[in-house]
This record gives structure tokens, C-alpha cells and sequence, in this order.
């Protein structure tokens, strides 16, 4: 909005000019985003531990001391996130950008949905939620849409090879794609955008642990897409060219400012939880802007800690079902380490130790080629 309000005034006031760069209206982003957060969140916190009561409820089958230690603490903290996040990025980024709107698409799709399976687990005071099938299905419908929009808009950008839109980008490797038809490519960008989702969703499970990966991930994200977006960064690293995907690093830059904000009110002991509301809807915004910046495989390296959490539940579900016995204490997996006797701000940092280090490796393959 600022953007459009500023910029064109920039012939009569030249400080104005500032705002045709992303790296300056990211930079507003950041802050815009983190005063809201701590503007408004002691009067949020304070309104929904008033009206839930007891909190959001806590799993029978989880670790004992988390029945004792976080009862009756307020959940859907990710509605803070969501507003100060998306105010930022109304506020500073370009209002005629598809992209941006596809991410804001997803990102508010999936927060309802979220909002309303947190809304069920408050108010029936119990940990099921909505039904895990028709949780998928809408995640699947929005994602699809979400998919479809970038696909279809990248295929049919002037100077841009088609082969591009419908092909995946292999990390560490100078113009290899595997290819993929356009119904191809559309289903394998909306499981990216749903595995995103739900491998943040399964993180969140201790004070700290999830929000922060999210933001070594935001912040990476905004990397690329700003390198992708610019012809010549994106010509000398020798990676695809997306034509104004680079505003998404306006998003990554709110996102990382939303986060900062809750992050002061989730450190532990934690005064909040983001819930579904909050995990849901950022997975899906880093999973949609990785499919907007053709980047989904380096999701999975910069996002390998949510990987590896989703990795868990399924190994140990499989195991269990096929041969009665469980490969991990507890899953996801940050719980068995706390069966292991860890405490859990330990695994939180050492969690986050990993997320940076992953994050190093993924921002490597824009230059190792």
C-alpha cells in the first residue's frame, strides 16, 4: 500500500524512491511487524486467557510434566502472528502482485482453518480438533489453487522458457529440472504447500521450538526469492529467473518480525501457543513461497528440522502398525529426546542449532553449482 501511495510521489519528494527497493519496504516489514506484535499482545494474551479458561488441552499420551507444567495456558497466539504479519505485508508490499497475493491466499486459508480446529479442541476440551480427512481436504483445495496460480502464471510469462513452470529445480546443479507435465506439477507444488503445513504443525510442541526454525526459514526464504527475482543476481548464480516473485521477500521480512513479537511471549514458560492457527498457515506460507521461487527441494533441506518431526511420526505410526514395536520413545521426535531425559529447553536449542546449520546448507546451493 505504501508502495503505491509513496513512490509516485517520488519525482516531487526524492525520499520517497526508497520505497522501489525491496531490501528497504522488507526492512519496514521486519519492524512494522514486531512493533504490532508487542503493541497488541499483552491485550490479546490477556483476552484469550479469559475466554478459554483452561487452555488449550494437553495430550494424555505426551510427556507427563507437560500436563503439569503448561495446563491452562491460552492457545491460537498464531492469530497475533497472522494479523501483525499480513498488516506488514499489506502495508509494504505491492498490492498488484500475484504472488503476494497467492501467499497471503494460503496463509489466511490455512490460519482459518487452523483457527477452527483450535477452536474446537478450547471449547470441547479435548485434543481431536477437526476430523484429520477434511483437515487435508481443504488443505489440499487451497494448496491446489495456490499451485495452479503460480504454475500457470510463471508458464505463461513472456521470456521465460515454459519448460520452467512445469519443471522441478534440482539444488547444487546448474540448470537441471526434472520435468513434469503441467498436471504433474500443480499436485506435487500443493503436497509441498500441505507437507509444510502439517511438518510445522507436528513441531510445534514445546516453548520456542517451532516458531524459530520458522523464522531461520523466513528469513532464507527471503533470500532467495529476492535473488530469484532479480535478473542479474539470479544470471550470475546461475539460478532460475522468476520474474517478481522477489516481493515475496517483503512476506519472508513480516514473517520474521510476526515471529520476533511472538517469540517474546512463547519463551518458556510460555504465557502463549501459537496452535494450529499459527502453525498451519506459516508452514503453508514457506511452502507456497518455495513453489512461487522454484525452490521446493531447498525447502526441504532449509526446512529439514519439520522434515525430519513429519519423518518421525510416520516411521514410528508404520513400525508400530507392522510390527507392534515403536522405533522412537515417543514421537514427534523432540518428545522422545525429552524421554531420553533431556530437558526441554536443551532440545529446543539444540533444535534451533540444527535448524541454522541446515539453513547454511540450503543457502549454500544457491552458489555450489
Amino acid at each position: 500500500m505504501l508502495y503505491h501511495l509513496l513512490y509516485p510521489l517520488s519525482g516531487e519528494f526524492p525520499l520517497f524512491n526508497v520505497f522501489r527497493y525491496i531490501t528497504f519496504r522488507t526492512g519496514g516489514a521486519v519492524m512494522t511487524a514486531l512493533f504490532l506484535a508487542f503493541l497488541f499482545g499483552p491485550a490479546m494474551i490477556g483476552w484469550m486467557r479469559k475466554k478459554q479458561g483452561k487452555g488449550q488441552p494437553i495430550r494424555e499420551d505426551g510427556p507427563q510434566s507437560h500436563v503439569i507444567e503448561k495446563a491452562g495456558t491460552p492457545t491460537m497466539g498464531g492469530l497475533l502472528i497472522l494479523f501483525c504479519m499480513l498488516v506488514s505485508t499489506l502495508l509494504w508490499a505491492p498490492l498488484d502482485n500475484l504472488y503476494v497475493w497467492v501467499v497471503i491466499g494460503v496463509t489466511a486459508g490455512f490460519g482459518l482453518l487452523g483457527f477452527f480446529d483450535d477452536y474446537l479442541k478450547v471449547t470441547k476440551q479435548n485434543t481431536r480438533g477437526v476430523v484429520g480427512s477434511g483437515k487435508l481436504f481443504f488443505q489440499f483445495l487451497i494448496a491446489f489453487i495456490a499451485g495452479a496460480a503460480c504454475v500457470l502464471f510463471l508458464k505463461t510469462t513472456q521470456g521465460i522458457d515454459p519448460r520452467i513452470a512445469t519443471g522441478i529445480a534440482l539444488p547444487f546443479v546448474k540448470g537441471l529440472f526434472i520435468p513434469l507435465t503441467l498436471f504433474g506439477m500443480i499436485p506435487f507444488a500443493a503436497i509441498v504447500i500441505v507437507g509444510s503445513s502439517n511438518a510445522v504443525n507436528l513441531t510445534d510442541g514445546l516453548d520456542g521450538l517451532a516458531i524459530v526454525p520458522v523464522m531461520i526459514a523466513a528469513a532464507s526464504f527471503g533470500a532467495i526469492a529476492y535473488l530469484t527475482g532479480n535478473a542479474i543476481y539470479a544470471d550470475y548464480l546461475q539460478i532460475v529467473y522468476v520474474p517478481e516473485v522477489g516481493e515475496l521477500a517483503v512476506i519472508c521480512g513480516a514473517m520474521v518480525g510476526a515471529g520476533l513479537g511472538f517469540l517474546w511471549f512463547n519463551a518458556p514458560p510460555a504465557m502463549i501457543f501459537m496452535g494450529d492457527t499459527g502453525s498451519l498457515s506459516l508452514g503453508g506460507a514457506l511452502g507456497a513461497i518455495a513453489v512461487a521461487a522454484k525452490h521446493e527441494i531447498v525447502l526441504a533441506i532449509i526446512g529439514g528440522l519439520f522434515v525430519f518431526e513429519a519423518l518421525s511420526v510416520m516411521i514410528q505410526i508404520a513400525s508400530f502398525k507392522l510390527t507392534g514395536k515403536r522405533v522412537f520413545k515417543m514421537a514427534p521426535v523432540h518428545h522422545h529426546f525429552e524421554q531420553m531425559g533431556w530437558k526441554e529447553p536443551t532440545v529446543v536449542i539444540r533444535f534451533w542449532i540444527i535448524a541454522v546449520i541446515l539453513a547454511l546448507v540450503g543457502l549454500s546451493s544457491l552458489k555450489l553449482r
